[in-house]
């Protein structure tokens, strides 16, 4: 598989880490056990999608910029990449 890096151009994913779901996390309610267990739920019973999926990852050996990439996790077909805000939002 390749990455289009918008600064390095198409590069192999060897390059790239993997670093999890793009989704936003959950917003603090102010309740701290409603709050655990949104986090709970946001980092360790997460959705395995068939199909477009929205992921973060890391150029580290290349550019070193994170990413947004969107693909489709059967065919692997990767329909946009774009760089991830300041705030690692996606």
């Amino acid at each position: 598989m390749r990455i289009p890096c918008p600064y390095c151009g198409p590069r192999d994913v060897a390059e790239f880490n993997y670093l999890g779901d793009a989704a936003p996390a959950p917003i603090a309610s102010g309740d701290d056990a409603v709050d655990q267990a949104a986090l709970f739920v946001h980092i360790y019973l997460r959705d395995n999608p068939a199909g477009p999926h929205q992921g973060y990852w890391y150029h580290g050996n290349g550019c070193r910029s994170w990413l947004v990439v969107t693909r489709d996790t059967i065919s692997h077909d990767i329909s946009e990449v774009r760089l991830a805000d300041s705030r690692g939002r996606a």
